[in-house]
């Protein structure tokens, strides 16, 4: 591991201005490229001490052996330098976007003599035209059947159209009017092309003008009595509007947009973006990437533009890019994606309409992918078998922990403070065996205290359930089993094992080291010393062990680090929904809820003929006794219980930050 002040330039020898730098480790390999608008004060960020850089960031520079750099006119010349250098080094701790030559695209290959329409995949050539990308190939095929009746462009090989030629005969689609057969000079090379213009043309978005220019030659037709052209014009129209209905209308002002949105947590994230053209999605396609340099949302975003038009000309880059956050050298960007189209293109965040409304959705697609990689990769057999085995060898335990639990601690500003566990078996959550608890023992805010209570009270269960069944033998005369009472749940003798009667081999907490030791201490305790305990900090993903100064940092690639991972934000996901059910209970409360027979039609009855619990509070016992159905006895029992109340916090207008009087329209 190299200490990186033993490369550190001089800063006097670092130009502040423009340009692109890279890490070469000690093999001369490049393993980072960056950019930088002044690469004097960037360069200095990465030679702090190295308890102050982002984990991923210290790794980099303790791996790398010196740095170099190019200075450059423009922050666009930087943003395009580095995309090329990306592209020709491969660093390994850049993002890397798994993506993408995979995605099949309709394709007319407008530089050869004789257009023709095909799938393709792979890089793009120059002089063909591209539409999509398309999720499966089908959907290309089936959108061609249907618009080659109207616009008979070519689809044959070059193998099967030089055939053709020398025999003097089209093939089948030739004769049955899906080809113009320029191959036997039914159509002129002039007409192929302006048919593949038009074909083009309406792929592009530009169906409208078509489509009505279509109408009007029926119309003529009709009138002429060609009743035959006129009904052959019919079926075109309508087979392009078929077509068109492949592609869902989303935006009204005929826009030319592309979406991309994330999903992300602290290893991967997933791109997804959608191509609008004219309107419509035209095509949809997305990827998933690991994190492997310390960047935000904002450089996930400048990194997917990279990918997506790094090279791409002309019309292949939209007018307009929609993302979900702006990149931190937003003009720069839009610059280079300004040169690359030839014409200025916006590059900004939606805020409000139909677009946002469509980000939103984009969005839920990358969710929804980034869910279903993970659950592949969750649900494979041998994958699980080896996170364990990984597990097992980097904590130094005796087996595979078949049974993990893991426990979080949540709450708000120290109120409604709550603990969740959860359980994985095999891998793979057991969700019958997830449990909740609320902390007792205290009140406020103190996660190492709430861990070390929580712990204690899930396995002084277990030691009173294995007491109860006789597998560690009976306590002695008049000696309370450990923990106290049984539960009358978990005391009905029926011969099933209870919720808490089988005992993990590994207990994860959602923390470092002071969770850790808390959670050990709870276990030492009672005795407990055959279960093992470890803490996976969100912020780093070390794991920490009882008693060690220094966390366990499996590789990035570790099947055992993601299991970890899903297990600890599983945990952290129950302890959240948890506090927030017990956070909105608590607010729907009202100090009437005390008054003993008070059911909630004499409440609202309160309510209504007061206005609000404000002015309640304020009435006297006389005046309450006035509401319908409230005798003398009931007033003073609601008096007293609205006295007794504490002050309610005052409620705040979200949108406007403004404290609003308690006038009116509260419920009880």
């Amino acid at each position: 591991m190299a200490d990186p002040s033993s490369y550190r330039p001089k800063p006097g020898q670092i130009p502040d201005s423009p340009g692109v730098y890279k890490f070469r480790d000690e093999h001369r390999r490049v393993i980072y490229v960056g950019k930088a608008k002044s690469l004097r004060q960037r360069l200095a960020n990465y030679f702090q001490p190295l308890t102050s850089l982002h984990p991923r960031t210290a790794t980099m520079v303790t791996t790398a052996a010196s740095v170099e750099w190019t200075v450059v006119s423009t922050e666009v010349e930087a943003l395009q330098l580095e995309y090329s250098w990306i592209k020709e080094f491969d660093p390994r701790f850049n993002v890397k976007y798994r993506d993408d030559k995979s995605y099949p695209y309709l394709a007319v290959t407008m530089n050869e003599e004789f257009p023709r329409v095909q799938v393709m995949r792979g890089h793009k050539k120059k002089g063909v035209r591209y539409f999509g990308p398309y999720a499966h190939a089908w959907a290309i095929r089936e959108t061609v059947d249907l618009m080659l009746r109207v616009f008979p462009v070519r689809t044959c090989s070059a193998g099967v159209f030089r055939n053709a030629a020398s025999a003097g005969r089209p093939c089948l689609l030739g004769y049955i009017g899906k080809c113009s057969a320029p191959c036997v000079g039914r159509v002129t090379p002039e007409e192929h092309r302006e048919l593949a213009e038009d074909f083009s043309a309406f792929m592009a978005g530009r169906t409208g003008t078509y489509i009505r220019r279509l109408e009007k030659q029926m119309t003529i037709a009709a009138e002429d009595m060609e009743y035959e052209k006129a009904a052959r014009l019919r079926d075109d129209i309508e087979a392009l509007r078929r077509a068109m209905e492949k592609n869902a209308v989303v935006l009204a002002d005929a826009t030319d947009a592309d979406l991309i949105a994330l999903a992300e947590d602290e290893l991967e994230a997933a791109v997804q973006i959608f191509h609008v053209r004219g309107g419509r999605v035209r095509g949809q396609r997305g990827w998933i990437t690991d994190k492997v340099e310390a960047v935000d949302t904002a450089g996930l975003v400048e990194h997917a533009l990279q990918q997506l038009y790094g090279e791409e000309s002309g019309d292949a880059v939209p007018k307009e890019v929609l993302v979900p956050a702006l990149p931190e050298d937003t003009e720069a960007v839009s610059a280079w994606l300004s040169g690359r189209r030839g014409s200025l293109v916006s590059l900004r965040v939606p805020q409000r309409g139909d677009k946002k409304d469509l980000m939103e959705t984009v969005a839920r697609n990358a969710q929804q992918a980034l869910v279903l990689h993970k659950t592949k990769r969750a649900g494979d057999l041998t994958t699980r078998s080896r996170a364990l085995e990984e597990i097992a060898e980097a904590l130094d335990l005796d087996s595979a922990p078949l049974r993990i639990e893991c426990f979080d601690v949540s709450h708000l500003q120290g109120e409604d403070v709550v603990a969740s566990m959860v359980v994985f078996e095999d891998g793979l959550p057991r969700k019958s065996e997830y449990r909740r608890f609320q902390i007792k023992g205290f009140e406020g805010q103190d996660d190492v205290r709430s861990m070390h209570e929580v712990i204690s009270r899930r396995f002084k269960r277990y030691l009173a359930e294995k007491d109860r069944t006789g597998e560690w033998g009976s306590v002695g005369d008049g000696e309370v089993p450990v923990g106290g009472e049984v539960p009358a749940e978990d005391a009905q003798d029926d011969g099933r094992p209870k919720r808490f009667a089988y005992p993990p081999q590994l207990v994860v907490v959602d923390g470092g080291q002071p969770q850790v030791a808390a959670a050990r201490r709870a276990l030492d305790e009672l005795g407990i010393d055959d279960v093992a305990v470890c803490g996976l900090a969100k912020r780093l993903e070390e794991v920490w062990l009882p008693g060690d100064d220094d966390p366990v940092v499996l590789p990035r690639s570790s099947e055992g680090l993601y299991l970890l991972q899903r297990v600890r934000d599983t945990a952290h996901d129950f302890a959240i929904r948890y506090q927030r059910s017990k956070r909105t209970k608590r607010l729907r409360t009202s100090p009437l809820d005390a008054v003993p027979g008070l059911g909630e039609s004499r409440k609202q009855a309160l309510i209504k003929h007061f206005g609000s619990v404000k002015r309640l509070k304020q009435a006297t016992i006389e005046q309450i006794c006035e509401v319908p159905g409230f005798g003398r006895k009931t007033a003073e029992a609601v008096a007293v219980a609205l006295a007794q109340a504490a002050p309610a916090a005052p409620a705040v207008n979200t949108a406007t930050g403004e404290i609003m009087e308690d006038d009116g329209g509260t419920t009880a």
